[in-house]
This record gives C-alpha cells, sequence and structure tokens, in this order.
C-alpha cells in the first residue's frame, strides 16, 4: 500500500458514520445507562409518549429543567422524560455523572430519568442520537442538534413524531399540544 492510500484510507476511517449494525430498529431496543450506572430501558416506556432531551448544567437554557420536571409531574401518567446531558456545546457540561445527578437533584428537583452524560453530534454520536437524527432509523425526517436542550417527542408507538428546537420551552404550547394529543 502506498502511503497516500493509507492516508486516504485512514482518513475515510475517521469520517465513517456509526455502524447501522449498532443502531437498534426502535426506540424499544434501547438500553442506555443511567447517571447512577443502572440500565434504563426504553422497553419499560411502552404505551407512553417520551420526551428525549440534551441537557447541560451551565447552559443559559438549563433553567428549562424546571419546565421539564414541572412537565413530568403533570404527565407522568402518559409521558416519560429522559435527560441526555451532553458536553458537545461550548463545553456546558463538564461535571461527572455523580456532579450532574447532585446539580439536577439540588437545583431542580429532577425526578425524571436521566442518563449517563453521551455524545450527540459528530463521529462519537450515541446510537439513540444516531436513531433520534436520522430518517433511515426514526422514519420521520434527519435532524441536527444544535444547541442544548433540544427536545424529541416519541409517540406511545415508538415512533418519532416531532423535533422541537432548544429555545422553545417544554411548557410551550406546542409541545403541550403534542403531549395532549
Amino acid at each position: 500500500m502506498t502511503f497516500l492510500s493509507v492516508f486516504l484510507l485512514n482518513i475515510f476511517s475517521f469520517f465513517a458514520p456509526v455502524p447501522a449494525d449498532n443502531i437498534p430498529a426502535s426506540i424499544y431496543d434501547f438500553k442506555v445507562e443511567g447517571l447512577r450506572g443502572e440500565t434504563i430501558d426504553f422497553a419499560k416506556f411502552k404505551g407512553k409518549k417520551i420526551m428525549i432531551v440534551n441537557t447541560a448544567s451551565e447552559c443559559g437554557y438549563t433553567p428549562q429543567y424546571a419546565d421539564l420536571q414541572a412537565t413530568y409531574e403533570k404527565y407522568k401518567d402518559k409521558l416519560v422524560i429522559v435527560g441526555f446531558p451532553a458536553n458537545d456545546f461550548g463545553k456546558q457540561e463538564p461535571g461527572s455523572n455523580q456532579e450532574i445527578e447532585a446539580f439536577c437533584k439540588k437545583n431542580y428537583g429532577v425526578t425524571f430519568p436521566m442518563a449517563a452524560k453521551i455524545t450527540v453530534k459528530g463521529d462519537e454520536k450515541a446510537p439513540i442520537y444516531v436513531w433520534l437524527t436520522e430518517q433511515k432509523y426514526n422514519k420521520l425526517k434527519d435532524s441536527e442538534v444544535k444547541w442544548n436542550f433540544q427536545k424529541y417527542l416519541i409517540n406511545e408507538k415508538g415512533e418519532l413524531v416531532a423535533v422541537f428546537p432548544h429555545k422553545m420551552k417544554p411548557t410551550d404550547a406546542e409541545i403541550v399540544a403534542a403531549i395532549e394529543r
């Protein structure tokens, strides 16, 4: 092999997407690690809507934790919220899983499930975010996580039905209407 072919092979490998065989067909097939090391099994959420949100403790949108908690409490019979801490935007989630958990409980009384810190964009994107952002898996549309607190809503059948921007609070009329549908 020539230097150029080895170089090109390495470059293409570096930018290769997450292999499709690592991406489950259904949201209910995902099992992710929680902040305390426990397993969050999405199969347990069958029959409820699921809102997935990438979170960060040092973001201007961090106060949305309060709205997420209020929404979770109001709709807990029909909705599960799962937070996914990520340090992808402005390094606004630098803490460990234990620090994130303590912050969320102390400042916002968070009781909804929180996953262990992950990556939501780029080459190291977690498989659940590959599923959420690629139409070939989610069957709705391609999307890109643009900032902390972007929201993905999945219906009771496990289908992605909406993507809400980071600026939109969980208590916004459009989100509430989608939850109540």
